[in-house]
């Protein structure tokens, strides 16, 4: 009996202890709660991601504004403020859900953004639509530091317009606006934002392109043996890099095509030890005397208008870092981008290049620029456009004078580059033993007389038959992969292949 009330006096102890401990650990959870500011996602219930997708360029221009002068911390946290409210509103307006609105604006304009949503809503309207630049002007800041007032110049905006899901119009805005901000609740809300002038399409910036006049591309796709497809990664060897292009240099070749993946290259916060490898790859081109077009978006595939001023940041960065290096011959936006045309839509895709293309052209004017379409047929897409009108061709050989001669005829006044074509030697059970060496050699001779004949530009795919091919490039399926293997002019042994002869004697 002695054992059993002990026990008990032990459990009601430990209990009692327990149950203190955990009222102890309630009343500091609060305190810490109510002494510890909440962040604005957390207070206002918006997505922790808020501003993540949506960097537009903004210059800021402050002068000798009234009022007081305006400190730094406080213009960045008012810049911060006013582009999570144009994301919100672009937000609203494509979902016709006015989520966060009474976040970013005051009561005045809330109430007349709910009005657009709702008709819209009821008239079954949607609006996608972006701001890729704003130049506001600071006018006015309060002594108080609550209020503020300046002119958004010059906002670059694009626009579409659907009924029923379906597009109606789409268009680029030039605009200016007036803006008021009020700080409430310790952040900045917008008071007035009114439309100052007639929205205009903005001008295009022209081509300064002069370092194509009579050049002829000769040139490889180029990867090195043992890093196909991750040419700038963990791996990277300048030493091997310089041993190819000495090789490819006496081989009478004159440009190459690289690959700067949009991802690997840390998207819209671009990585800068890369870039760097990239400017050493340049230099030991530019050593050799070989050109390099560097491609900008392998493995991407987004296209949405709300991911365009992110792959502009990134744009910004990698072009202005490399576009006054001796060998810069040209840039190339895109790998393949028609093959996303079922799967993103043809208008999305078109609509994200255009911009691209235009967004390069404001960094570098003086260098040219192309698409890697996937197809003869595809390279008609925005043609006029582009300095280089780039196709690819791995069809059957005795199909490609004629199919060449057709796009020939419907381009006028613009150079062609078959900018990637090549045949797997691959001869085994994946693909039922119909490649071989032999095979490879026919396929290029056909390729190379039309070639020779027209005078075309072109870069083949490619210089190495590669050991490995990453599975995140073909997947895991063994004939995607082991066919993939064996495209090169030099097999893994870094030997000639037949077809290394054709291609280094059909010389323009």
């Amino acid at each position: 009996m002695k054992i059993n009330r002990t026990l008990y006096r032990i459990f009601l102890l430990v209990t009692f202890l327990a149950l203190n401990g955990l009222i102890l650990f309630g009343i500091s959870s609060a305190w810490t709660y109510l002494n510890t500011g909440a962040d604005r996602t957390s207070m206002l219930h918006l997505h922790e991601d808020i501003s993540a997708s949506y960097l537009p360029k903004v210059q800021w221009e402050v002068a000798m504004n009234e009022g007081r002068p305006m400190e730094e911390q406080t213009l960045g946290e008012i810049e911060r403020d006013y582009m999570s409210a144009w994301q919100v509103r672009n937000a609203a307006y494509a979902n016709n859900v006015p989520y966060g609105i009474a976040d970013y604006y005051t009561d005045s304009m809330r109430t007349e953004l709910f009005k657009i949503t709702d008709l819209n809503l009821k008239n079954k309207v949607t609006l996608k639509t972006t701001t890729l630049e704003h130049h506001p002007k600071l006018e006015f800041y309060s002594t108080d530091g609550k209020l503020v007032v300046f002119t958004d110049k010059n906002v670059e905006a694009y626009e579409e317009v659907y009924h029923n899901e379906s597009l109606v119009t789409k268009r680029k805005l030039l605009s200016d606006f007036k803006v008021m901000l009020l700080l409430e609740d310790g952040f900045w809300r917008i008071r007035q934002l009114v439309e100052t002038s007639l929205p205009e399409e903005p001008k295009a910036v022209e081509s300064q392109v002069q370092n194509l006049d009579n050049f002829h591309f000769k040139g490889i796709n180029y990867y090195p043996q043992d890093t196909p497809w991750d040419m700038f990664g963990k791996k990277f060897n300048d030493s091997i890099i310089e041993y190819d292009f000495k090789l490819m240099a006496k081989m009478g070749v004159n440009s190459l095509r690289i690959f700067i993946p949009y991802e690997s290259f840390g998207k819209e916060y671009v990585n800068q030890e890369k870039i760097e490898k990239v400017k050493l790859t340049l230099d030991i081109a530019e050593k050799n005397g070989l050109d390099i077009m560097p491609t900008l978006f392998d493995f991407y595939g987004n296209y949405s208008i709300h991911d365009w001023t992110m792959t502009n940041r990134h744009v910004e960065q990698v072009v202005d870092a490399l576009k006054d290096h001796k060998a810069i011959i040209a840039w190339d936006v895109k790998n393949e981008p028609d093959l996303d045309f079922e799967s993103r839509g043809k208008e999305q895709v078109l609509a994200w290049l255009e911009q691209t293309v235009e967004r390069i052209r404001k960094v570098d004017p003086k260098h040219a620029i192309t698409i890697g379409w996937s197809s003869p047929e595809a390279a008609t897409n925005l043609k006029d456009k582009l300095d280089i009108v780039s196709f690819h061709y791995y069809r059957e050989a005795p199909e490609f004078e004629k199919a060449f001669t057709t796009l020939k005829n419907k381009i006028a006044n613009k150079p062609l580059l078959l900018q990637e074509y090549g045949y797997s030697s691959y001869d085994g059970i994946w693909n039922a033993y119909t490649g071989s060496d032999k095979k490879q050699k026919e396929y290029m001779e056909t390729i190379q007389n039309v070639v020779e004949k027209e005078n075309l530009s072109h870069m083949i795919w490619t210089l190495y038959d590669f050991r490995n091919i990453p599975t995140s490039v073909v997947g895991r399926l063994p004939w995607r992969k082991v066919r993939q293997r064996h495209f090169g002019l030099l097999d893994d042994n870094g030997e000639k292949k037949p077809v290394y002869h054709i291609f280094i004697n059909n010389q323009p």
